[in-house]
């Protein structure tokens, strides 16, 4: 195995493992992990084949397991805890920040997302990566665009409706006018 041919492919696992796991303890153990994997397998790996996919897919794959093992060996008993646990601030008219809006995205689509956008694969690469169909990548990658979109937008949504409740107060035929315009934005961000 040749160490420089890894080394050059680990600011984008650590990248990667970072956004996916939204923690840094959590992706430095994942690239962690993920090389102590490459190096117990790397006689599977194909001198003609990808080094990179091949880095992504069998972190992608500790991931999904890691989640699988942590969502199985949960228990908490809620009313032992109800003490310490304090309610979230009630912020809504504090923006989310992109991180905080990645962690909101499912993690099939937050995963193609990161992999095209951040890391710049293409989306055949990306597909192997993930063991999917070239169309579920794109229709993945789509549909995480649009909810980060709107997740991104979402602050902005009250001074929105702050602005049209100022409307009934003036006169009927402005306020017939301006509602036209009003429904204009809406459908402009169905499409």
């Amino acid at each position: 195995m040749d160490r420089s041919q890894i080394l050059e492919h680990l600011p984008g696992l650590r990248r990667y493992a970072r956004l996916l796991a939204g923690d840094a303890w959590a992706a430095d153990d994942l690239v962690q992990d993920t090389l102590e994997r490459a190096c117990r397998k790397w006689l599977l790996w194909r001198p003609d084949g990808d080094l990179r996919a091949w880095l992504f897919t069998l972190m992608h794959n500790l991931y999904l397991n890691q989640r699988r093992s942590a969502a199985r060996g949960q228990w908490l008993d809620i009313d032992s805890l109800s003490e310490t646990l304090a309610a979230p601030e009630d912020n809504s008219d504090a923006a989310l920040d992109l991180e905080r809006c990645l962690q909101r995205l499912p993690a099939e689509q937050r995963a193609v997302l990161l992999l095209v956008s951040v890391e710049d694969m293409s989306y055949a690469d990306t597909a192997r990566v993930l063991h999917l169909p070239l169309g579920t990548v794109m229709s993945r990658l789509s549909r995480a665009r649009s909810r980060l979109r709107e997740l991104m937008e979402a602050p902005s949504a009250p001074s929105a409706t702050s602005a049209s409740s100022a409307a009934p107060a003036q006169s009927a035929p402005t306020a017939k006018a301006a509602t036209p315009q009003a429904a204009a934005p809406a459908l402009r961000r169905l499409k």
